[in-house]
């Protein structure tokens, strides 16, 4: 299943993308969003899919340009992990870590794919990254080496982990300042259930800036695969239904041009996108 949410910022319901890719359909009659307490719940996913299946939901009549909220409401934490694709440590001269790097982005910088994101006031290195997003759907901790991780996965989606670089690297501390700028994590346009993923290490994942290809890689090339990075972050925090995972970012950003790269501005167009997790499209304007 396509999960989305869809209306103004605070407002959003909860719908349905049918198979066709294009009829949006109403899940309010059975659900009051799409959030953590839906996707630990299977039996009210089971009802959402025999419904689906029988036609029987209602078609949303909406707009051409209605608003696609962030898929999943009332999310907890979003954990990033850095350097998780060899070819994005190798153009950004870093050895690949021997475990996974972690980071914390807040939830509240989470916003639609279609929306605004802001560049910082101050900022001079303002950087795309393209990444496959987990979102959990089990209360994971302390994964055993003879569980399966995949099986607290409720979906996956398309993030983009905005980055300003000279807060991340040149300004002391850690990375926190460069990753949580508001607006810096577009997440959708939907979930895309467990079910419809059956191998999340053979994604392709593409980004654009001003129409001009970026980035472009699969997750094949991770160096922590998905069911690796879940197990190893639940040894060091808990994961909740609807936490989201961004699992790193391919070769291709800015970072790794050296010092002529040009980075991103107020008017710049970025697009991303995953094998069969939809596309997103950001407009940039100064904060």
């Amino acid at each position: 299943m396509r999960l989305l949410r869809i209306g103004a910022a605070g407002a959003e319901h909860p719908a349905l993308l049918d198979q066709d890719g294009t009829t949006l359909r109403d899940l309010s009659g059975l659900v009051d969003d799409i959030d953590g307490e839906l996707l630990a719940d299977p039996f009210t996913l089971d009802r959402i899919r025999a419904a689906a299946g029988a036609g029987v939901l209602p078609v949303l009549d909406t707009p051409a340009e209605v608003r696609l909220g962030p898929p999943v409401a009332r999310i907890g934490k979003v954990v990033c992990i850095g350097l998780n694709y060899h070819d994005h440590a190798a153009e950004t001269g870093a050895e690949p870590p021997a475990e996974p790097v972690v980071f914390l982005k807040a939830a509240d910088t989470v916003v639609g794919a279609y929306d605004t994101v802001l560049v910082p006031r101050g900022s001079t290195k303002t950087d795309w990254e393209v990444e496959l997003a987990v979102v959990i759907g089990r209360t994971a901790r302390y994964i055993g080496d003879n569980e399966d991780p995949l099986a607290y996965v409720a979906g996956y989606a398309v993030a983009h982990d905005v980055s300003e670089r000279a807060f991340q690297l040149e300004r002391g501390g850690t990375w926190d300042k460069g990753k949580n700028c508001e607006t810096f994590n577009p997440l959708g346009p939907w979930l895309v259930t467990a079910d419809e993923v059956p191998d999340p290490q053979a994604l392709g994942l593409r980004l654009w800036v001003n129409g001009e290809l970026r980035q472009n890689g699969s997750t094949a090339d991770q160096i922590f695969p998905v069911a690796e990075v879940v197990r190893y972050v639940s040894r060091f925090m808990t994961l909740y239904p609807g936490d989201v995972i961004n699992t790193g970012t391919p070769a291709g950003v800015a970072l790794g041009q050296g010092d002529g790269a040009r980075y991103l501005r107020a008017g710049d167009v970025v697009e991303a996108e995953i094998d069969g997790l939809g596309r997103q499209r950001q407009t940039l304007k100064d904060a």
